[in-house]
């Protein structure tokens, strides 16, 4: 096995993610497809998965890719690193764990990493990816900083986050998180990533990889449905069919029909299948660093398929073509990476977060003042001048001038559009934990103490206000507190 292996992974184009030295094949094996098979309690033999990845490994695709809520994925994993392969050095496990909101302080976050690494039956995560549900919730950094803890001391080889979109991933950076991989959606279909000063830009300019999942749309992508009427909603048989089925919707069956034959154009003059040609495309897009196929161990692999991805490349002709695709359809998909996990149109299985959490809580709690309802953000600014974070009279919300502030930290560093992204968090936070939404902001202040850090911080206030469009100033101010480059208030009227 492990002689087949090193032959194999020879021919499998490697990258290095992070800087500790670790490699990873640039097409790794998904197992989300694990809670699909687990659905509705069908018992799965866990053995015979687990075997079923020496194929993989024998092929170089040695990275195999899971989550601490894909059903029995990990457990599959360590049973297939502790009883078949016999040397787990041979393999990459990289898992995530996505966590519903809540306290994150060093207690919790060991438990749940330490639950993964007995499920993978190994000492060290080789790539450990944080997901968040909602930004407006500050206490994301709090878990990142203490998984950077665990990193450094031997628990975890390198940190990773997954759906996580261009500002908050560049916050993460500028906040000192040693970020080594982001995991988002990523195709011909959903091309969100090269969006102008977007993920792939700023991926190559931070030397941060893109895992790019979705890249065959559930498996929409293919021959399979070249030429084919779009199928009604209860013929969709997998989570992952009903989840891009989304994605296509977006733009239309028709435009989805014209993509598929521009890709078989494409395969047909490389010999190779849509899938291929999809794929490489994704593998040439700059800051990709791998992308994820999804398997059903025992059940399908694509593994001779996956590896023709490696003998061929996609010329200057070929991108032109597939791009003048895209370029021709009247819409694309909405927003940044990993938007479809925390605003509308929610483009998941169920259309909402239903398979996921229940509800999100407010971020801060309710306080009743001299008059109204007040909300404290917990920062020391806030029990040093006494004041509140938010105050609402009615169906009138004030919002307090609001820096990066965390406890009693600065967030961001010396970034002012890492700042400003922080900041207007906290007011959406403030906003809707007073019963509001972002849409009933009226106005907002910005006080930037270099006026040269303008334009970052107004395309952050663009990037959370651009569809609510509020009134709003920008001035030069002499900010209290040396490290603070931004400050901003807002004001909301409650409709209705």
């Amino acid at each position: 096995c492990f002689i087949s292996a090193r032959a194999a992974m020879a021919r499998v184009e490697r990258v290095s993610v992070g800087g500790s030295g670790l490699e990873i094949a640039r097409v790794l094996t998904g197992l989300w497809q694990m809670a699909d098979m687990e659905r509705d309690g069908k018992q799965v033999d866990l053995r015979h998965c687990a075997e079923s990845m020496s194929a993989y490994a024998d092929a170089g695709l040695s990275t195999f890719d899971m989550a601490d809520h894909y059903g029995s994925a990990e457990d599959v994993a360590g049973i297939f690193c502790k009883e078949i392969i016999g040397d787990p050095t041979q393999v990459q496990m990289l898992t995530k764990w996505c966590p519903k909101p809540g306290v994150m302080d060093r207690a919790e976050v060991e438990k749940a990493v330490d639950i993964s690494l007995k499920r993978l039956r190994t000492d060290k995560i080789d790539l450990l990816q944080f997901h968040w549900w909602d930004f407006k919730d500050p206490r994301y950094l709090d878990a990142m900083h203490e998984l950077k803890k665990l990193r450094a001391e031997g628990k975890i080889r390198e940190l990773g986050v997954t759906n996580v979109d261009t500002s908050h991933l560049r916050l993460l950076i500028r906040d000192g998180v040693p970020i080594a991989t982001n995991q988002v959606c990523f195709s011909v279909l959903d091309t969100r990533a090269r969006k102008p000063r977007g993920m792939c830009e700023f991926c190559a300019q931070e030397g941060v990889k893109i895992l790019a999942f979705g890249v065959l749309g559930g498996g929409f992508i293919s021959e399979k449905w070249l030429g084919k009427e779009e199928p009604a909603a209860e013929e969709l048989q997998t989570w992952s069919q009903m989840k891009y089925k989304r994605f296509i919707d977006i733009c239309g069956w028709e435009q989805f029909q014209l993509t598929l034959r521009v890709l078989d154009q494409v395969a047909r003059r490389h010999s190779v299948s849509i899938a291929c040609v999809a794929t490489r495309w994704v593998l040439q897009q700059p800051g990709v660093g791998g992308v994820i196929i999804g398997a059903r161990l025992g059940i399908s692999e694509h593994i001779s398929d996956t590896t023709k991805l490696f003998s061929f490349e996609l010329g200057q002709a070929d991108m032109d073509e597939i791009q003048a695709v895209i370029d021709a359809r009247p819409r694309q998909i909405p927003g940044d990476c990993g938007d479809e996990y925390r605003r509308p149109p929610f483009l998941t299985a169920q259309g909402d977060l239903s398979h996921h959490l229940d509800a999100l809580p407010p971020v801060y709690e309710q306080r009743d003042g001299c008059s109204g309802t007040r909300v404290q953000s917990g920062t020391v600014w806030e029990d040093i001048a006494g004041f509140s974070r938010g105050a609402r009279i009615g169906n009138i919300i004030a919002v307090a001038g609001t820096t990066a502030t965390h406890g009693s930290r600065c967030v961001g560093g010396k970034d002012a559009a890492a700042q400003a992204t922080f900041v207007c968090d906290k007011l959406e936070a403030a906003v809707t934990s007073l019963g509001g939404r972002l849409q009933d902001v009226i106005r907002t202040r910005v006080f930037v103490k270099r006026i040269a850090d303008w334009e970052p911080v107004a395309r952050a206030h663009g990037e959370k206000f651009g569809d609510v469009r509020p009134a709003n100033s920008l001035v030069q101010a002499d900010l209290v507190g040396d490290d603070y480059l931004v400050e901003i208030e807002a004001d909301a009227v409650v409709a209705g």
